[in-house]
């Protein structure tokens, strides 16, 4: 849910629920909460700090976030 109620936000939150369901397994196994906080936790640092993506020209998020210049 997210905090505005705003269509544009509900799409980047069901983007995000996509990408934890489908490229990190999130939701396949029957963990406590307390484990599945660590796993969403640890699948966000892999898709920001060490995934690249195609659409950044092979960057990671966080390395397209901090450059000068676009490319």
């Amino acid at each position: 849910m997210t905090e505005k109620y705003d269509p544009y936000e509900n799409a980047i939150a069901e983007r995000i629920n996509g990408i934890l369901k489908q490229e990190f397994s999130i939701d396949k196994y029957d963990t406590s909460i307390k484990i599945r906080r660590k796993s969403i936790k640890n699948a966000i640092e892999i898709y920001n700090e060490i995934r690249s993506h195609l659409s950044n020209s092979m960057l990671t998020p966080n390395q397209m976030y901090q450059q000068n210049k676009l490319y």
